[in-house]
């Protein structure tokens, strides 16, 4: 199938202000593309880009004085399958994990395993190792938090999360990753797109997606605590230990954010 992405974004800034942009589609997906996803600015600034340490295509830009508008309109090839599901899939000992993984063992900025560590044991000794257990968490958070956009903060970290049981798909992730972590399985933030392909559609605006990868039997499995079932078109943009690291925009100045709008349904 083929698959319709894009967004726009329109900041109004008092001042020129620096900014670090993580909205290009993953670099695994380049191959994909049929109309890549170009950055386009009004008005027109210089743009230079990165790979950030995990492997983002990330933009630098100064934005003028005024409304500066962000938009990229591109399609892009995808199987049509739903997410993996490997139930087979088995636990790597921690002594035998590669050094590349272990980082996303650590607790991270939203994802506070030094809180939840006693939690997650109590709550996931007994399921069973492997795909089993990183499923169980995935069932717990579904079933623990309660979705509301009216819910979201950007300063919430999985501990809130749980605490409040409510939240939006970015901390149903994080809660289920510092779970993850807690019970000795690497696990790893991702955002991108995923529209409402293969499902009813949703009457809610269009957002950038937030969900997570687990390393099992020597490889990263996608999960989606807040979907909760495999999903058709998933669209890579970015990984990260957790969302400070795949934040869309970090800007270093005052701003508003004028505009929101994302774009991602099969093409016709």
């Amino acid at each position: 199938m083929k698959i319709n992405i894009g967004y726009e974004i329109i900041y109004d800034c008092p001042q020129p202000t620096p900014m670090i942009l993580t909205l290009n589609v993953h670099h695994t997906r380049v191959s994909d593309f049929i109309i890549p996803d170009h950055m386009v600015t009004e008005p027109t600034i210089p743009i230079t880009a990165y790979h950030d340490t995990y492997g983002n295509w990330c933009s630098r830009i100064v934005a003028p004085k005024g409304q500066l508008r962000l938009s990229a309109n591109g399609l892009i090839n995808d199987t049509g399958q739903p997410d993996l599901y490997v139930p087979q899939a088995r636990q790597i000992p921690v002594e035998n994990l590669p050094d590349d993984t272990l980082v996303f063992l650590l607790g991270s900025r939203y994802c506070e395993t030094d809180r939840l560590s006693e939690v997650a044991w109590q709550l996931f000794d007994n399921a069973p190792m492997g795909w089993g257990r990183v499923q169980a968490i995935c069932n717990y958070v579904n079933q623990h938090i309660s979705f509301g956009y009216q819910h979201a903060r950007r300063t919430k970290t999985a501990w809130e999360a749980f605490q409040e049981r409510t939240g939006v798909c970015r901390d149903y992730a994080h809660l289920a990753i510092a779970f993850c972590r807690c019970m000795n399985i690497p696990a790893r933030y991702c955002t991108g797109y995923l529209g409402d392909i293969g499902i009813p559609l949703s009457p809610a605006p269009m957002d950038f997606a937030g969900w997570f990868e687990a390393y099992l039997d020597g490889q990263w499995y996608t999960f989606d605590p807040r979907n909760n079932t495999p999903r058709i078109g998933r669209v890579l943009i970015a990984r990260g230990r957790d969302a400070a690291d795949v934040a869309i925009s970090s800007t270093f100045g005052p701003n508003t954010l004028v505009k929101f709008r994302v774009r991602t349904d099969e093409a016709t």
